[in-house]
């Protein structure tokens, strides 16, 4: 798992970027959560390359349990997806229903998402 602490005009957060690292279980999303703990960092971006096929795919219910662990815990995340067109309309459903809430949100690009974390 490669990520990064980034620290922006004093606002931090972890960005998880590596391409040969995928977020494809119920345990990848405990271990982001155990670094945003080690780092005392709540705030996590993902560019969508490193989420799995099966986080896009509701029927795995991976995205809605690692939404709700992501909550419980408190950890506030953006996602980097450009293109939202390629994926099925139920997960645009569900994208559209976590932006409405302050704890996940979507985003077209880093500097969007990093204005959102400064304002959080």
């Amino acid at each position: 798992m490669n990520y990064r602490v980034v620290n922006k005009n004093n606002v931090k957060y972890i960005e998880f970027a590596s391409e040969a690292w995928k977020l494809s279980s119920e345990q990848d999303v405990v271990d982001c959560i155990s670094i945003c703990m080690e780092k005392d960092i709540y705030t996590i971006i993902f560019p969508s390359k490193v989420l799995s096929e099966d986080f896009f795919n509701l029927k795995t219910r991976l995205a809605g349990m690692a939404l709700q662990k992501f909550i419980n815990y408190h950890v506030k995340v953006a996602v980097i997806i450009e293109d939202e067109e390629q994926y099925n309309d139920r997960f645009k459903e569900m994208i559209m229903e976590a932006n409405k809430g302050n704890n996940f949100r979507t985003f077209k690009n880093i500097q969007e998402a990093e204005i959102w974390i400064s304002k959080l």
